[in-house]
């Protein structure tokens, strides 16, 4: 019998891993800035034209994944055909989903639905006053009420923690370590013969500068992912402060891996949306630290502790 753990503990406890885990990615993105500079050496005057690309290609990521996070709904939505939840058929779930905004004190979310046979949900929005449920039609075909709910209450969760604007803000970090390293590289690569008479020093930390740029878009890819993953646990934990029952996420999750465990043929999704999905509806990777989502039985084990 596992030792029951209290879903106030786990919600904090992700909390601080969670942060944890982006204090590691500005920690990677300030020493790139640090070893390239060095790399270069701050006598040197050949970065300038690489500096200003990386500035603008800053400024661009900045701009399109704002532009993405105010737009985000709008996006997730058209790119599952999704329609919104209207008419007698899904009133069932527009109750469901205003009894848990009048619940947890948020305003209710608009409901959409997802035409697909998956036993599946998302939430999307930049804020509780402009955030979106998506429920699959398999979900509604094959979980019975107190299910749906405990998957509902999942997605409230996120939105109530603002998940969708943590994401955003580990997505730019990411991406300007991604840029950075990238513009390194191909400096290196294309202004390699200038650099030849660089003394020991500067040739030392050119060489660390290569290989840092090579091992952290790695590294904060990684880091990217264990955050989502802590945050699925969050939001499974404020499923049951909602619900008070944890026993609904559990059946519903089975009922999903029994799902996609089976033969039946899976809709193709899109990479960029899949993490924002209840369950990860692409194929779990054989090493879990390329997963965006926990295995569904560690989430299961996770919730029976509770």
């Amino acid at each position: 019998m596992p030792e029951k753990i209290s879903f106030f503990d786990q919600i904090e406890r992700n909390k601080r891993l969670s942060y944890v885990l982006i204090f590691l990615v500005f920690a990677v993105l300030i020493a790139l800035g640090v070893v390239f500079s060095l790399a270069y050496g701050y006598e040197s005057g050949d970065m300038g034209f690489a500096f200003i690309i990386l500035i603008f290609s800053i400024i661009f990521s900045l701009i399109y994944t704002v532009g993405t996070y105010y737009y985000s709904d709008k996006i997730a939505l058209a790119s599952v055909n999704a329609f919104p939840a209207e008419g007698d058929q899904y009133r069932r779930l527009v109750n469901r989903v205003e009894g848990l905004a009048l619940g947890s004190g948020l305003p209710k979310p608009r409901v959409y639905v997802m035409p697909s046979p998956e036993i599946n949900a998302f939430a999307t929005g930049r804020d509780p006053e402009h955030s979106v449920i998506c429920v699959t039609q398999g979900a509604l075909d094959n979980l019975t009420d107190p299910e749906l709910e405990g998957v509902l209450a999942h997605e409230m969760s996120h939105i109530a923690n603002y998940d969708i604007r943590f994401v955003t803000l580990v997505a730019v970090m990411v991406g300007i370590v991604s840029i950075a390293s990238e513009l390194f590289l191909r400096s290196m690569w294309y202004g390699g013969g200038r650099r030849s008479d660089r003394k020991g020093g500067s040739a030392i930390f050119l060489v660390l500068g290569i290989i840092l740029a090579i091992i952290a878009p790695l590294v904060v890819k990684l880091v990217q992912m264990a955050i989502s993953r802590k945050r699925e646990y969050m939001a499974d934990a404020g499923s049951v402060q909602l619900t008070r029952y944890p026993g609904n996420l559990i059946s519903a999750l089975k009922k999903i891996k029994a799902f996609y465990d089976g033969p039946a043929p899976h809709p193709k999704v899109n990479d960029a949306v899949a993490p924002m999905f209840f369950a990860d509806p692409i194929e779990q990777r054989l090493i879990n630290l390329f997963n965006t989502h926990p295995p569904i039985e560690d989430r299961i084990k996770v919730l029976e502790a509770m």
